[in-house]
């Protein structure tokens, strides 16, 4: 018994020794850092009510709790912010697709506005302002030193409004100014069309409308070409489309797998991850598929071909994308605003982490520069009709009596398809370049 005993009181001993040692220690850190933090909000307070009082003008209070709590979000990264109700109302109209402004994505980059691309068909692509341009003032005025909301509400005014921006543009020695009429922006978030005979469908951005987009485009020029077996493969063409929602992504992207994994995201703690799976079902039954990248393919965009490439359903083309692998979360507060907060990373299938480090595509295409219109000489009819002579247009020429009538109807189809190909390498190399690879795996017979 009093060995029992003996060994109850080591075991109570112990116990106290294991509270003082261990858990002592850790509850006296928790109370310095507790203090430490009341410290800080004690010294804020006093800052506060410095400037109420002693400022060289009148500041009102809730400007100033503003600015301290959109300083306390931006100095963690580039894309948190708070939003005020007017910001957050914006926000919540441009999610479904219609809003006033230039028309361009932009992030912060050394204290200047950086443009991550231009929206198609808005004020600024009309403009020519391009994926990189750094913008460092707005009619006149430097934004050096604004946060990035600070910058944007510059650059927002009434619709036919005029605003001058200064760009600086790597390639360009001088900085250049651009006037652009603020418009109203209604994105069109898919665009389809038939090349030869390949599918492209261009997004211009990741709202609500995207899926449903692409859905309707996809079916109206698949069903224009004569059904699935006419089409050679889609290019799906994500150039400077600088993201959106992570629901539309997801969608998008399960619109060609039948299963796997589509993307990942992991918080802070172990328990935040959240994984999207792909559902049974491929619009296009399993047709071949080439995205087109470049560097203002962001966000939505780079987990649609991150997605595609990893699982092998797509060749990607083009040039790294921007590099956006962060995860935002809007959180309304209290009076009608909310706040933008970074929760989390994204993962690839593969588990690759794109965060500033962008999309590598399969094929690097670059975009070459558009060249001025430099008027030719014209030629002579004469000269011109020598220069495309062919074996036709001799004289007694013998016929081709291998094709009928409709073969030979068919052929013409097929030369003008591929005439209208090439024209293309003049108007967008990068998408000449992802047509040509599908028409070149059409060509080649794959065996089960």
């Amino acid at each position: 018994m009093r060995k029992y005993m003996m060994a109850a009181l080591g075991g109570t001993v112990a116990g106290v020794l294991l509270a003082t040692q261990v858990a002592g220690p850790l509850i006296a850190q928790e109370q310095q850092r507790s203090k430490s933090v009341y410290e800080q909000l004690d010294l804020f307070g006093d800052i506060f009510e410095r400037i109420r009082a002693q400022y060289v003008e009148e500041v009102e209070t809730d400007k100033l709790i503003e600015a301290a709590i959109n300083g306390m979000l931006t100095s963690l990264d580039p894309h948190s912010s708070y939003l005020p109700p007017d910001d957050f109302d914006d926000m919540q109209v441009q999610t479904r697709g219609e809003f006033g402004g230039l028309g361009i994505e932009v992030t912060q980059e050394e204290g200047f506005v950086k443009v991550v691309s231009p929206m198609d068909g808005t004020p600024a692509d009309a403009a020519g302002i391009q994926s990189g341009d750094f913008i460092t003032h707005v009619n006149g005025e430097s934004v050096l030193g604004l946060t990035l909301d600070q910058a944007v509400d510059m650059m927002r005014g009434p619709v036919g409004s005029e605003i001058l921006i200064t760009v600086v543009r790597e390639g360009t020695p001088e900085p250049f100014d651009v006037s652009i009429v603020r418009d109203t922006i209604k994105l069109v978030a898919a665009r389809s069309r038939v090349v030869g005979n390949t599918v492209v469908v261009r997004l211009t951005t990741f709202n609500d409308q995207t899926f449903s987009g692409l859905k309707e485009g996809l079916e109206k020029e698949i069903k224009a070409l004569g059904g699935e077996d006419k089409i050679n493969g889609v290019v799906l063409d994500l150039r400077n489309n600088p993201g959106g929602l992570l629901t539309q992504a997801i969608q998008v992207s399960d619109a060609f797998l039948d299963k796997g994994e589509i993307v990942s995201t992991r918080g802070r703690a172990a328990g935040d991850g959240e994984r999207f799976n792909a559902t049974p079902g491929d619009l296009i039954d399993g047709k071949p598929m080439v995205v087109l990248i470049n560097g203002g393919s962001a966000s939505a965009s780079e987990i649609v071909a991150g997605a595609l490439q990893d699982h092998r359903r797509a060749i990607v083309v083009g040039t790294k994308s921007f590099g956006k692998g962060s995860v935002q979360t809007v959180i309304p507060l209290r009076g009608e605003g909310a706040m933008r907060l970074t929760t989390a990373r994204y993962y690839t299938p593969s588990g690759r982490s794109i965060q500033a480090l962008g999309v590598a595509p399969d094929i690097v295409v670059n975009q070459p520069p558009a060249k001025p219109a430099i008027p030719e000489e014209e030629e002579s009819p004469a000269t011109s009709a020598a220069r495309n002579r062919s074996e036709a247009d001799l004289r007694g020429v013998l016929s081709n009596d291998s094709m009928t009538e409709d073969e030979k109807k068919q052929l013409e189809a097929d030369r003008a398809r591929a005439e209208e190909s090439a024209k293309l390498r003049d108007e967008d190399y990068q998408l000449a370049y992802a047509v040509d690879i599908l028409k070149g795996l059409s060509a080649i017979e794959v065996k089960p």
